[in-house]
């Protein structure tokens, strides 16, 4: 793998995380979003495409540390960015914008 791929890979699948608080935190507040559509979310808002699975995995550890919680909506599970969250996707967003200042 090229040195760049390894980058990509590392800052988007490997980090799904990042991109679940994001789309969490756009939602327009009173919509909080299901499960089923955060791959169709990022594929369309990212650009790339997550596994199938993998979101569910990553909604469930966020949601265990408090970084979003969810509630039953229409026999629906639906998720929403806890304050928790938010905060820490404005740390992600600090450290990307250090290392892009410094990377100039």
């Amino acid at each position: 793998m090229l040195p760049f791929e390894r980058l990509q890979k590392s800052n988007t699948i490997e980090n799904l995380w990042i991109y679940v608080l994001s789309l969490l935190k756009k939602a327009p507040k009173g919509h909080p979003i299901y499960a089923w559509k955060i791959p169709k979310l990022i594929e369309k808002e990212f650009g790339f495409k997550p596994g199938k699975i993998t979101p569910y995995r990553v909604l469930y550890r966020l949601e265990k540390t408090g970084f979003v919680k969810s509630r039953m909506k229409e026999r629906r599970r639906v998720y929403k960015v806890t304050e928790k969250g938010a905060k820490e996707f404005e740390k992600v967003k600090e450290f990307y914008q250090k290392i892009f200042n410094q990377l100039r």
